[in-house]
């Protein structure tokens, strides 16, 4: 089965029960895009609204948008979390959601403990992380601190152990959501060798950040998403251009020459 996104005027719908008030529904309507409907207690804000969009093998592809536009309830219809309310979403392949860093994980136990922990959270069986614990230790690059609480962490060590597991699980879909900004930018260019690996070995990446830097290196395409819908769609820079104007599509421009240039380097 070949791994694809297929989206048609897919619409996600939050409905408000019990909203009494009129200045909470103009409130409502007015920062989310929200209607009343028909029962004058129930306000529907429309997270996202008409959203198409077709993926498949290979591509990768970052979301951009202010808080609140609409990227996170994107990952999560993708993911299955949400069905659509009109439209469809047709998802073929393994999905691995990499939502919230603090899911699958415990503060009180080491770092190693918790590779298993969040590899077991994404699907993975117990005796398949112990097989690539010795890998993602070594990929983490925390040496000792992974025999240590993993309340002792830094953001940044925890995200190292997060991108560490989900890019050894193979899933065929890969969503994450801000998060890995945290990281230094020499482990995420080793992250980033890691995610095109994982995916040309036949994935698909979205990725919503506020990082045009990451998204740049990490994504081949953008979409902009503004308030739930979809506002511009193409390569990273014209869509970086066109949501905060020409120097930050410059910056894209020259993150892109980079990490080209890298990858010549390596080859």
């Amino acid at each position: 089965m070949s791994v694809s996104i297929r989206t048609q005027d897919a619409c996600v719908d939050f409905p408000v029960f019990d909203a009494k008030s009129r200045s909470l529904k103009r409130a409502v309507m007015g920062s989310a895009g929200g209607k009343v409907m028909a029962d004058d207690n129930v306000v529907v804000v429309e997270a996202l609204r008409n959203i198409t969009m077709s993926l498949d093998e290979g591509d990768r592809v970052g979301l951009v948008g202010h808080n609140g536009a609409g990227k996170s309830t994107l990952l999560r219809l993708l993911s299955g979390i949400y069905e659509p309310t009109r439209g469809t979403a047709v998802v073929k392949g393994r999905v691995a959601p990499v939502f919230d860093l603090g899911v699958g994980m415990d503060p009180e136990i080491s770092g190693l403990e918790n590779i298993i922990i969040r590899g077991l959270f994404l699907g993975q069986t117990r005796k398949s992380m112990q097989r690539k614990l010795d890998d993602i230790a070594e990929f983490t690059e925390l040496g000792d601190y992974l025999t240590m609480p993993l309340r002792t962490y830094s953001t940044g060590m925890r995200v190292r152990i997060a991108l560490g597991v989900v890019t050894s699980i193979d899933p065929e879909i890969l969503l994450l959501d801000e998060g890995i900004g945290a990281v230094d930018a020499e482990f995420l260019r080793k992250a980033r060798k890691r995610l095109q690996a994982l995916v040309e070995r036949s994935g698909i990446l979205v990725f919503a950040s506020h990082s045009n830097e990451f998204l740049a290196q990490l994504c081949d395409t953008a979409m902009w998403i503004d308030h739930g819908q979809v506002r511009k769609e193409g390569d990273i820079e014209s869509v970086v251009t066109a949501y905060e104007g020409p120097e930050a599509g410059e910056q894209v421009r020259k993150v892109i020459e980079k990490v080209q240039a890298e990858d010549d380097a390596d080859a």
